[in-house]
């Protein structure tokens, strides 16, 4: 049976749990959850499980899980005070065993996921292909990648909304939470570069150490 099959979690969350703890971490990874079953509305979608941090989707139609990505990425970003997520998928045939879903097609979802960067949406040439003309989405090809235990390279896809603000939203470098402008709790200059934070702690563990969170950004 061919499928679209969707991973999504939230970029840099190692970071975030170490920033902030394992609970408020744990509140964070349940409330995406519960952001992303929102947007579930359609048969043609379904939860597949999730994994800490990261769920996996099942579509039927490629045109809809596209949609889908887009608007789970829209759905983080509404939140105030959210980490960033990257959304990956590929459409293939996979076989069903104890509500599971296995195949090449599952694992190269979820190697492209693993390669998107926070806020982006990317998709496979297969995805791509099966997919219907979407209405106000644009497909933008994103380039290749060589992903482990992929012998060609896969040439992968962004999705991004039309009329969309694609500027980049400033990552605090330490727990790698976005930061809007109402909810930044300062910034530094660190070799002519701004950083910004979502608190006075994540500022002051920067100060500590700027060319470890520099570097790392």
């Amino acid at each position: 049976m061919e499928s679209t099959f969707l991973f999504a979690d939230l970029a840099g969350f190692t970071a975030l749990t170490e920033a902030h703890g394992d609970e408020r971490a744990a509140d964070m990874a349940a409330e995406f959850c519960n952001v992303v079953r929102a947007l579930l509305l359609s048969p043609r979608a379904e939860e597949i499980k999730t994994i800490g941090d990261a769920v996996m989707l099942r579509c039927e139609k490629a045109d809809a899980s596209v949609e889908l990505g887009v608007r789970i990425l829209e759905g983080v970003e509404a939140k105030e005070g959210f980490p960033v997520v990257r959304v990956g998928m590929n459409t293939g045939q996979a076989i069903k065993r104890g509500g599971d879903w296995f195949g090449a097609a599952v694992n190269v979802a979820a190697r492209v996921s693993g390669a998107a960067g926070g806020g982006e949406v990317l998709l496979t040439e297969a995805t791509r292909a099966a997919a219907s003309e979407l209405e106000g989405i644009e497909l933008r090809r994103h380039g290749e990648l060589r992903l482990k235990n992929v012998k060609r390279p896969v040439v992968v896809y962004q999705a991004v909304r039309v009329g969309a603000n694609t500027g980049a939203v400033p990552i605090d470098p330490v727990c790698r939470m976005a930061i809007s402008e109402n909810h930044s709790a300062g910034a530094l200059t660190y070799e002519g570069r701004e950083y910004r934070f979502c608190s006075l702690r994540c500022a002051a563990e920067f100060a500590s150490d700027p060319e470890h969170y520099a570097d790392a950004d």
